[in-house]
């Protein structure tokens, strides 16, 4: 027998656009200001530094220590360490404290600072000498910026040419840098650290940013970090680097005594070959020291004394007097030689009635034969006037030696 299959009955056909008209949305059973707040993120880059410093600081360095502080709102501070302490200490403090980052100050003689920058954990540290400290309540600078934001690393491209500048940017990154999302931090950017290298050192200043058009003004601090060594552990171990022109203070002091010493022994060498005589000076050196009007005054004064004692002197010495032969004399030493050029006179030329004073010559060209005669004639007179002057006894005699000197 076959089995009847039934038919199926019609469902009635319900209308499903009235049902969800006349469904309403009811309100939500909490509110939204009812509900936890949401946590936040946990910071991954757990980075926490530990700012300390050595006794023996002075008051600028212990303020330089604060105004980093304020800087860094992921550091943490502790007291003050003996310097007696051998520096593998400040390990066992970071771990104490959970810190992976360490700035140690350290100062000596109350004069110079020290910085170290040190990796807890395995290394590398750095040593470095601060020069140039200017805190920012000293420099009353007119920029300003939130506390506790983050800030921008600005490096100098010269980090990149040297391996140990490179390594160097790298820790200061990793110190300087506010971790994202730490508790204490505020989620601004609103200044600017940089680095920058000049003369092999590290110059840092902090700018606040102005505006995004790249406006800045300087907060402060400012200071420069002078490299010394950097080693492979943590406040110790092999020596990676050493700065070749880095002078200590004790070299400084040395290169001054010897400064003296050189002064001193070159001296005492000027003073032993110094010549015992020295050259004459000259009297005219003296115009130029001194007023030069009242020096013109003395050279005039002293050029009088010296005129009126010349005048003095020519009037005491007597005036040589000239003898002056006569007229007829000149006129017959002419006619004498007249008649000794002429072939035919052989007589010798007659003396002329002088004083006993030879004529005078007219200058020209003469012969042997009259000038020898003139010579004899002159040396017959020179013996007649020795006879007048030797005598002096009368007319006669002197008339004699002249008629003698006119036969011969």
């Amino acid at each position: 027998m076959g089995v009847k299959i039934g038919k199926k009955r019609k469902q009635p056909v319900q209308n499903v656009d009235s049902d969800e008209e006349d469904q309403v949305e009811l309100p939500p059973t909490t509110r939204s200001s009812d509900e936890p707040p949401l946590k936040k993120a946990k910071w991954i880059n757990k980075q926490r530094v530990l700012v300390f410093a050595a006794r023996g600081i002075n008051h600028r360095d212990r303020h330089l220590m604060g105004d980093i502080r304020t800087l860094l709102p992921h550091c943490r501070s502790e007291n003050k360490i003996e310097r007696r302490e051998n520096l593998f200490v400040v390990n066992e403090v970071c771990e104490m404290r959970n810190c992976n980052k360490a700035i140690l100050f350290e100062g000596r003689l109350r004069r110079d600072l020290y910085m170290w920058l040190a990796n807890i954990s395995s290394g590398p540290s750095a040593k470095f000498l601060v020069e140039n400290v200017y805190t920012m309540a000293e420099l009353k600078l007119t920029g300003n910026c939130l506390k506790g934001s983050r800030p921008l690393l600005s490096f100098d491209k010269a980090f990149d040419g040297e391996p140990h500048y490179q390594l160097l940017k790298e820790l200061l990154i990793q110190i300087f840098g506010t971790p994202n999302g730490h508790p204490k931090s505020q989620p601004f950017v609103d200044h600017v650290l940089t680095f920058s290298i000049l003369d092999n050192r590290i110059w840092f200043r902090n700018y606040q940013i102005l505006a995004e058009d790249g406006a800045l003004a300087e907060i402060g601090p400012r200071f420069v970090l002078n490299p010394i060594k950097i080693f492979d552990g943590s406040f110790g171990g092999a020596t990676l680097w050493e700065n070749p022109l880095l002078c200590y203070r004790r070299q400084m002091n040395k290169s001054a005594a010897s400064k003296y010493l050189s002064r001193v022994t070159k001296k005492a060498h000027h003073e032993h070959n110094k010549p015992g005589k020295s050259y004459s000076i000259n009297d005219d050196d003296d115009i130029f020291v001194g007023d030069a009007f009242e020096k013109a005054k003395e050279i005039l004064e002293k050029q009088k004394e010296e005129e009126s004692l010349s005048t003095e002197e020519k009037i005491r010495k007597p005036k040589k007097i000239k003898k002056k032969g006569n007229a007829k004399g000149k006129a017959n030493s002419q006619e004498s030689v007249k008649s000794s050029k002429s072939p035919q006179s052989a007589k010798p030329p007659k003396p002329s009635k002088s004083n006993g004073i030879s004529p005078k010559r007219k200058k020209g060209n003469t012969d042997k034969a009259t000038l020898t005669a003139i010579k004899k004639a002159e040396n017959k007179k020179s013996d007649g006037v020795k006879t007048v002057t030797k005598t002096k006894k009368g007319k006669v005699k002197a008339k004699t030696g002249k008629k003698h000197v006119q036969t011969e």
